[in-house]
């Protein structure tokens, strides 16, 4: 494993219904530090379901996933201590509505990583002028538009200071107007170097941004390589096809 290596994933699988269905059949994937990795594929290519893995919110059937050369698959690893390491974003923003958005990103920092309240609340005021939303820090939830609430579900992830970026699909949920906004926060992490893993539909968005594409298709991982090669020399007859109907 190299040292620019964050995430190594080999064999993983993850089978449903005794094997009947295989979600993911033996992937490998190497995620390295300060890259953007963009995950495109057909629905029901397991996708999200790699993403879900690296964090073990889906525990694999079979394969390791190396953190740092730490196996977060061996059970006797405390995982909840790897998952603080990445910051996952969904489909569904998951703030709780009954708290301010201030509230919400104080929550966990002020919890399980022991910042002072005053501490945690200058941290988040400064992510939200980061993104344009510090007007809304005592705004709920039901308050802010789609855009709005998965900006201020990025910052809050960034609140505990991890070291990679899930994305799972973050603008499959939005009105189209509201994608440009949210991927324009997606765009300024990349610059400052977080190391990112993005499944989504937007290739414009991985012909720009990403460093590294992998195309997925039943379970495997069918192709991989820059930008320039997965969307200008697509090789796999596959992505071939997938790409004449997205493009």
């Amino acid at each position: 494993m190299s040292a620019d290596t964050l995430i190594q994933v080999e064999n993983l699988q993850k089978y449903y219904k005794g094997g009947e269905i295989k979600a993911l059949d033996g992937v490998n994937a190497d995620i390295r530090r300060g890259k953007v990795v963009v995950v495109i594929g057909p629905s029901g290519s397991g996708k999200s379901t790699f993403l879900r893995c690296l964090n073990l919110l889906e525990i694999p059937t079979g394969g390791t996933i190396r953190l740092d050369g730490t196996d977060i698959t061996d059970p006797k690893n405390d995982i909840n201590l790897y998952r603080q390491r990445m910051g996952m974003v969904f489909q569904h923003f998951n703030l709780f509505p009954h708290m301010t958005i201030l509230k919400n990103m104080t929550l966990a920092p002020v919890k399980l990583l022991h910042r002072s309240q005053a501490e945690a609340e200058k941290k988040a005021m400064e992510l939200l002028a980061r993104v344009g939303l510090a007007d809304r820090a005592n705004s709920y939830p039901s308050q802010l538009s789609g855009g709005q609430k998965q900006r201020v579900a990025i910052v809050r992830a960034l609140m505990m200071e991890p070291e990679v970026m899930l994305f799972d699909e973050p603008t499959s949920a939005l009105d189209p107007e509201m994608v440009g906004e949210v991927l324009e926060v997606m765009r300024d992490l990349a610059k400052d170097g977080m190391t990112m893993v993005v499944v989504t539909h937007e290739m414009g968005f991985a012909k720009e941004v990403a460093n590294h594409v992998m195309f997925m298709a039943d379970g495997k991982l069918l192709e991989e390589g820059s930008p320039e090669e997965i969307f200008s020399h697509p090789r796999n007859p596959r992505l071939q096809d997938f790409l004449a109907k997205v493009l």
